[in-house]
């Protein structure tokens, strides 16, 4: 594959002794993203008053499914166990995220439910 670059280690973080490639650093931004979609939902749930599903964690979850899967896919670390973990919450999510545009519209985001 063309991306071979990305499993090359990144020498600009070199100083925290820590060995990060591309790859990794992809997969640490999905990772973060579809960890963070909770704290949205913990800030839209206390601003209304009641649980509720902002779009934004729909976007978060198919973005960090992503990029968390194609870390699996595509990086050195090719782990069928990992492509799987993140395959169907991506499916889920996209899933979601249609049925909350067909819901509410394509412009309004607002978590009303």
């Amino acid at each position: 594959m063309a991306l071979h670059w990305l499993d090359q280690p990144l020498t600009w973080l070199f100083w925290t002794g820590l060995h990060v490639t591309g790859w990794k650093l992809i997969g640490y931004t999905g990772a973060l993203m579809f960890g963070g979609r909770w704290l949205v939902q913990f800030i839209a749930s206390r601003r209304a008053g009641k649980p509720v599903i902002p779009r934004l964690f729909w976007y978060m979850s198919v973005i960090g499914s992503l990029m968390t899967l194609s870390y699996f896919l595509f990086s050195a670390k090719q782990d069928s166990v990992g492509v799987l973990q993140n395959l169907f919450p991506a499916f889920t999510a996209l899933y979601s995220l249609h049925l909350d545009i067909r819901h509410r519209g394509w412009k309004r985001d607002k978590a009303s439910h």
